[in-house]
């Protein structure tokens, strides 16, 4: 054993093998990586290389040959180099992933992101006075114009809009909630937890499936400081059910001089009810309906970076404003950036159609989705020729991030049967793929929605797959 252990090759030989390795392939795209770093990737390497001989996987020193291990050792060296927060090609046809980072943001929301992070900027500075700014500003009066609404704020999520509102207006009092609005969403978010961190008291009234007007009416009292609605994002109550309109609703917190606060979870500014997708209501019909405070999320259906947006009637904003916990919750300037850019595409609804990836993914025809999926089927089979089994599959695609629960978005799926292994060891295979190639798995097949693909990908699926393919037959 001990003559094995002295046949590994040098950290210093290693490394140097290795930048010549390949005509310098494998370091490709490194050459920002510190000597150091790749240092100890060769080391840890190295490492692997000892444990296998002391579980005897090695029995002759040739196997330890530098020129043995240097592929080993290259593919280890790369896995190991590249960032642990990277790019994934999403073949789900989810359109608002949650796990996968939600919303793409629009080409010019991009690029005023990259504004914001290499130049200075009017962050907090008043180009008028040349005095201090709000960072509000940049973005208040764009989501009035919007919205509908007389005021605005943004913070760093829509949990955190929530947690803000109820701590600002709520604290130390009861709020009226419906029982069958109690929901929890992603990440174990509870409406009943929030409440209580706010400080405010949860006062629950009516059935799981039936609450009534009479029944928020009953449970004001002086203790009483808001009445409040929650979105049930992805969660629905059928068959015997009734729910309070907001049009209700405002009129009782009129008539007791209550704040009526609307949490919408996913807000949409586009009108999806064309598209069989139910009649969830937009924020500005919600706005219209005369609610005091409305809170939703940035990175859902809207399209933009991820934020929690408050806006409603001026009074109550400007006490949520200076409520010192807004800044902890405060969002930065690349989010600024992102939701200003977003929100001016919507002054147009055609071209925020267009233009914001997410409503462009989500009212894409089902026609067009059936041409894109024949083209990267034709793509795999001319590229990859016999490794797969490739055919086409009527399914559905999903809007996500708790939007639009149990309704169906028709699509066609590039179906892959792999050759020589099954269809779940090609969906482990393409998480290690560069990059990481995400689908669903149909019985013994892989499938891929062109949905959530773009074009300019399906070169990057084709790539993905040949990886996969090549991991398995090594």
């Amino acid at each position: 054993m001990s003559q094995l252990f002295r046949a590994l090759p040098s950290v210093d030989r290693a490394l140097d093998a290795l930048r010549s390795y390949g005509g310098s392939s494998v370091l490709k795209g490194m050459d920002d990586v510190p000597r150091a770093m790749l240092r100890d990737h060769v080391n840890g390497f190295l490492d692997v290389c000892r444990e296998e001989i002391r579980a005897g996987v090695h029995s002759v020193p040739e196997q330890l040959a530098l020129e043995v291990l240097l592929p080993r050792m290259a593919a280890y060296v790369r896995a190991k180099c590249r960032p642990h927060f990277r790019r994934v090609l999403n073949g789900t046809g989810v359109v608002v992933h949650t796990n996968l980072g939600r919303s793409l943001l629009a080409d010019v929301a991009v690029e005023a992101v990259r504004e914001a992070c290499a130049h200075y900027s009017n962050l907090e500075f008043d180009l008028g006075t040349g005095e201090r700014g709000s960072r509000y500003s940049h973005v208040e009066r764009i989501l009035c114009q919007v919205t509908g609404a007389e005021a605005g704020l943004v913070v760093n999520n829509n949990a955190a809009a929530v947690m803000l509102v109820l701590d600002t207006l709520c604290k130390g009092r009861e709020v009226v909630v419906s029982r069958g609005q109690l929901v929890e969403i992603g990440g174990s978010f509870r409406i009943p937890e929030v409440m209580e961190k706010s400080g405010a008291i949860l006062r629950e009234v009516g059935a799981t499936n039936r609450t009534h007007l009479r029944d928020y009416e009953n449970a004001i009292t002086e203790q009483t400081a808001a009445l409040l609605r929650v979105h049930t994002s992805n969660f629905r109550v059928v068959g015997f059910h009734k729910e309070v309109t907001l049009e209700e609703m405002v009129a009782l917190g009129r008539k007791y001089e209550l704040p009526v606060l609307e949490d919408l979870g996913s807000g949409s500014f586009h009108d999806f009810s064309g598209m069989g997708l139910g009649d969830e209501p937009t924020v500005q019909r919600v706005v219209a309906a005369g609610p005091d405070v409305v809170t939703f999320s940035g990175d859902k259906v809207l399209g933009g970076p991820q934020a929690g947006i408050i806006v409603g009637r001026k009074e109550w904003i400007d006490r949520i404003k200076r409520n010192p916990m807004n800044r902890a919750l405060r969002i930065d300037k690349m989010t600024l950036a992102a939701l200003e850019a977003t929100l001016r595409l919507y002054a147009d609804p055609e071209t925020a159609r267009r233009r914001i990836p997410t409503l462009a993914m989500i009212t894409a025809p089902a026609d067009e989705l059936k041409r894109r999926a024949r083209r990267l089927a034709a793509r795999i089979r001319r590229e990859l020729g016999d490794l797969f089994g490739v055919s086409l599959l009527a399914d559905a695609s999903r809007v996500g991030g708790g939007s639009f629960p149990e309704r169906d978005l028709p699509t066609t799926l590039v179906r892959l049967v792999p050759t020589g292994f099954s269809a779940t060891e090609l969906k482990q295979r393409l998480l290690d793929t560069d990059p990481p190639l995400v689908g669903r798995l149909d019985d013994d097949a892989f499938c891929l929605d062109p949905r959530t693909l773009a074009d300019a990908e399906f070169p990057l699926v084709c790539d993905a797959l040949r990886q996969a393919c090549e991991g398995a037959s090594s």
